[in-house]
């Protein structure tokens, strides 16, 4: 299996097998390796070279060129020499209703999509498709909410923009300011991002310093309007945090009630920011209800076993 998600990836090597990562010599993006993560000393890195003598038994494949990487670099072709998986971890880029997916035409290789909401939107063809939700290594509760301030994920927030929900995050900083975590966030000194309230880069930090530091702020936000789940939605129920979600995606289905507010009205996503942000009683309970559903919905033990379960079929 490649790198290509780290968080997904971190869930996905949690498991009982030995997890062969390839290895490239400039560490493109076809051979990152482990990139330093601390994953179990069964996620082996392999070099690129050395795969075709390699004792293989099902390749994970994220994306369609390793396809025909696997078989190049193996020898052996996905789904006929070879037993292989292949997970969609995105939506369609365009049109949903007229989108076909890469494996629509075949069905000797399952597709697994991370959400419900993504093998909805797929056109899936005639091959056979499953879900397995996210599920991830537990950070603990450690929401405290001490900084009357929301905090958001948001890996590249300005190339993105409207994808991500980038350009919500002036009129919601009004109820409350907003930090920003992820990849590109560290200057976000765009002017579009100036008309409301206070937007603030933070940066990409290392996971458990992220983890401590989003924690501290008061409520959770979740702007995306066209990607899939986002994991870091999952580990902010983790962490305790009350959540205010655009309704859109798979996100309806993944935040209860009780946990916070999902709206496709930015007035009434203001109005749950603002409400959390000066009622850190009301915060706490509704982190503590986001908390016990992300355990049960998704927690570690349920995604691995059902992908236990999806290897054991795929391989037999």
């Amino acid at each position: 299996m490649w790198h290509v998600h780290g968080s997904w990836s971190t869930s996905f090597v949690q498991g009982r097998h030995t997890y062969l990562i390839p290895v490239t010599p400039d560490l493109d993006e076809w051979g990152r390796g482990r990139m330093g993560r601390p994953w179990p000393a069964s996620a082996i890195e392999v070099q690129a070279d050395q795969l075709a003598t390699a004792d293989i038994d099902v390749v994970v494949l994220q994306r369609p060129h390793e396809i025909e990487l696997t078989e190049r670099w193996t020898g052996r072709r996905p789904g006929r020499d070879l037993p292989a998986i292949y997970v969609e971890h995105n939506t369609p880029h365009e049109h949903a209703a007229r989108t076909e997916h890469v494996l629509a035409g075949r069905s000797d290789i399952p597709l697994v999509h991370v959400t419900h909401f993504n093998r909805l939107m797929w056109d899936n063809g005639r091959c056979p498709t499953t879900v397995v939700p996210h599920g991830v290594v537990d950070p603990g509760p450690q929401y405290t909410g001490e900084l009357s301030r929301a905090a958001t994920m948001i890996n590249e927030p300005i190339r993105r923009w409207r994808i991500t929900g980038t350009d919500l995050l002036p009129v919601l900083s009004n109820a409350a300011p907003i930090d920003v975590f992820g990849i590109g966030c560290s200057d976000l000194d765009d002017p579009r991002l100036q008309t409301g309230g206070e937007v603030v880069g933070i940066g990409d930090l290392d996971l458990h310093t992220l983890h401590a530091e989003v924690a501290r702020r008061r409520v959770f936000v979740h702007t995306a309007r066209w990607t899939s789940l986002g994991l870091s939605l999952i580990e902010a129920m983790h962490l305790g945090m009350p959540v205010v979600a655009v309704a859109s995606t798979e996100a309806p289905r993944a935040v209860p009630s009780a946990a916070g507010i999902v709206s496709a009205d930015p007035e009434v996503l203001g109005q749950a920011i603002a409400r959390f942000a000066h009622d850190l009683t009301d915060a706490q309970l509704a982190g503590k209800a986001a908390r016990e559903w992300a355990l049960r919905e998704y927690g570690l033990g349920a995604f691995v076993s059902r992908w236990e379960d999806l290897l054991h079929d795929v391989t037999r």
